[in-house]
């Protein structure tokens, strides 16, 4: 018995799909300790939108550590903060004529997505919040409570009151808006929904199974959120930070949203970092009401200002748009070839999914592809969507490679019945 067996918590998850000692890293691949390279459709989960220790960055980290440059600094002023505050005004927020104040949180998504809710209900002297199906926001008990997921939340015990959950786009079939259904019940005082402080949404619900919503439905719940007074939050978590195309994911859809939760990418490098931005006036924390020991990552600050070079031109924002184009005719093609797998192709950008009628089928696949060297996860209610989040750098014929391996990979299942 290894180590992992012997000590780690029964929590871990990965380390089951993928089980090998990983020993380094670079670009679109991870090495095992036997030298073994292995093709990333994983990326830490949308952690590692330009890749493995990108050169830019780390050598941005290299010179602050050997400057002895400040590494932990609560939420005090530091250069290195300073310097990412100023980039990402520069850079992302003047561009796109976005006017949001920065709140650093503790490191992970789930306690930014806390702070949203912890202040949307503060603001608005309201209790609800209203959440969508098939919706994932974080495992803390605020954001578990948003988490439709039963898997997350069936042994938390956590008290679900002051949440309504209505479905997500597509949820009740094709040609059916769902938010109609939100502006009935918001106007109907017997509907048994309480007028929410706010909406908080994904564009593009990740582990929900790659669930798109359409621009238009978007832009009817921005609608409904501004006639009823209510706040809306987009959690830009996984598919932010350009894994969509655009740096924010609900560009292409001309909202604004009251609040924006980031986390993972916004990082650079695979370093902790999340935070909330919000309209001004939405400011009201007094000083010190909502903190974190570790909102002051400064190494994360100092990759992320490096990060931030990928979108002072369009050029990275158009080479995700080729490559996914790229990436959804792939699919299309592998999905009509094993059409009797009844596979579905859904997805934008670099984020997307294939869905499989029988998910023993899926997990078979996923396991055939590891045993290629290609690692990717498995996402949906009903884990039966593989999920491709390929670098936002790759280059065309690493992805058409990596599609290649899904290809033989699903090719080899169909050789023996499957188990789950």
């Amino acid at each position: 018995m290894n180590v992992f067996q012997r000590r780690e918590s029964e929590v871990r998850s990965y380390v089951r799909s993928f089980p090998v000692v990983f020993e380094r890293a670079s670009g679109c691949h991870l090495y095992d300790r036997e030298g073994r390279a292995y093709l990333d459709f994983f990326c830490g989960a949308g952690a590692l939108n330009y890749g493995h220790n990108p050169d830019g960055m780390k050598q941005a980290l290299i010179r602050y550590l050997q400057e002895d440059g400040v590494a932990h600094s609560l939420d005090m002023a530091t250069v290195a903060k300073q310097r990412f505050l100023e980039r990402f005004e520069s850079v992302i927020l003047q561009p796109r004529r976005l006017d949001y104040k920065v709140q650093f949180t503790a490191p992970t998504g789930t306690n930014a997505v806390e702070a949203a809710l912890k202040l949307a209900r503060k603001v608005k002297g309201r209790g609800n919040v209203i959440a969508f199906s098939q919706g994932y926001h974080g495992l803390s008990a605020g954001a578990l409570a948003i988490t439709a997921n039963q898997h997350y939340r069936h042994e938390s015990w956590i008290n679900r009151l002051n949440v309504s959950f209505l479905p997500y786009d597509g949820y009740l079939g094709a040609g059916v808006n769902t938010i109609d259904y939100l502006r009935k019940t918001l106007e109907d005082t017997s509907s048994g929904v309480d007028k929410p402080a706010a909406v908080i949404v994904e564009t593009v619900q990740a582990e929900g199974g790659v669930n798109v919503a359409a621009k238009r439905w978007l832009q009817d719940l921005a609608a409904v959120c501004r006639d009823h007074d209510i706040l809306l939050l987009v959690d830009d978590i996984q598919v932010g930070c350009g894994r969509t195309g655009p740096f924010f994911s609900f560009e292409s859809a001309g909202i604004v949203p009251d609040m924006v939760i980031l986390s993972k990418s916004i990082g650079g490098y695979g370093l902790p970092m999340a935070l909330v931005l919000l309209r001004p006036e939405l400011d009201q924390w007094k000083p010190g009401e909502h903190t974190g020991t570790f909102r002051g990552n400064n190494l994360a600050f100092v990759a992320a200002s490096e990060a931030l070079r990928h979108w002072e031109t369009p050029d990275l924002a158009a080479a995700v748009a080729a490559r996914g184009r790229e990436l959804e005719a792939g699919l299309r093609a592998i999905a009509a070839e094993f059409s009797e797998l009844g596979a579905k192709v859904r997805g934008t950008g670099l984020i997307y999914g294939l869905e499989f009628a029988d998910p023993a089928r899926c997990a078979a696949s996923a396991r055939a592809a590891f045993a290629r060297s290609l690692i990717i996860e498995v996402c949906g209610s009903r884990k039966n969507v593989l999920k491709f989040l390929p670098p936002l750098v790759i280059d065309a014929a690493t992805l058409a490679r990596g599609l290649g391996l899904v290809r033989e990979a699903i090719q080899s299942t169909l050789a023996a019945p499957v188990s789950p």
